[in-house]
């Protein structure tokens, strides 16, 4: 039987959606509710499932930025036919999430077991969510956001997108969080920050949807859960992108680290109360 029921499915759909690319850890979010709804965690199945559903909120993310990543993707391979074109800013940032994407993979191949294994941990979570916090608060309160999108470079690229791996290694430190926050810290505005944070996911998080798949549809998972979580976590990640785009233009992420603080220390008090495993 599989692990996960297509309610179960629906409901992690939402919490996906809703906490992918808002900085407060889809992971961690995803891990504590699966331990509130009794669902193994660290099972191989829900471990692939999870993996899988991020593919709805990419989906979400493809759909979004339809144009903005047509233009990249055009001038990408234009530069590439012709040398003379090679000068505009979209070609070279379609390398440069390429090169970023690089450590990413590499990391998450090379600590899978240690990703799935120990570093799954709830303890691991709560720790997380709490230390990004900090990491975030300074972020946005030190940074001094002085520069746009079109004033990004190699070494910002590079920087924002490996910085996802603090996410990959911690549950709980938040893919989007660390992203963003390093790209505050790079001195880019919030909403040169979060986009990036958007673009640079996108190869990382469908790499690690399309590897999940096959394991997860080998250990038990069956078709229709996944589905249905996949389904449901587009229709939730597309308002959640559109939202806190239009949050992010006129707030700072004080109420994102105040929320990320108290759900690390309430899940550090369920697991020391024997709620959770």
């Amino acid at each position: 039987m599989s692990a996960i029921s297509v309610g179960q499915a629906i409901v992690l759909g939402i919490v996906e959606g809703l906490t992918e690319f808002l900085p407060v850890s889809s992971t961690g979010h995803l891990k504590i509710t699966e331990g509130l709804m009794g669902i193994p965690v660290d099972d191989p199945s829900v471990v692939g499932f999870t993996a899988v559903i991020q593919v709805g909120a990419i989906a979400a993310v493809l759909v979004y930025f339809f144009k903005d990543i047509l233009r990249i993707v055009k001038a990408w391979g234009t530069g590439i036919v012709k040398p003379s074109e090679r000068y505009h800013h979209d070609y070279k940032f379609g390398w440069w999430i390429i090169f970023a994407t690089v450590p990413v993979v590499a990391v998450g191949l090379g600590a899978e077991s240690l990703i799935e294994g120990p570093l799954a941990s709830l303890w691991v979570v709560a720790g997380s969510l709490i230390g990004g916090s900090v990491v975030m608060w300074l972020a946005d309160r030190y940074g001094r956001q002085k520069r746009g999108e079109d004033d990004t470079d190699f070494k910002d690229a590079m920087l924002i997108g490996s910085s996802q791996i603090l996410a990959m290694l911690f549950a709980g430190f938040s893919r989007s969080g660390a992203s963003i926050s390093t790209g505050l810290l790079l001195g880019l505005d919030r909403v040169a920050a979060t986009r990036l944070s958007f673009f640079m996911g996108i190869p990382a998080l469908t790499g690690a949807g399309l590897y999940q798949l096959p394991g997860a549809l080998g250990t038990g998972t069956s078709a229709m859960p996944l589905l249905a979580g996949t389904v449901v976590s587009f229709i939730v990640a597309y308002a959640s992108i559109a939202w806190l785009l239009k949050f992010v233009a006129s707030h700072s992420f004080t109420s994102f680290v105040v929320y990320r603080v108290l759900i690390g220390l309430l899940l550090f008090g369920l697991l020391s109360a024997g709620v959770f495993d």
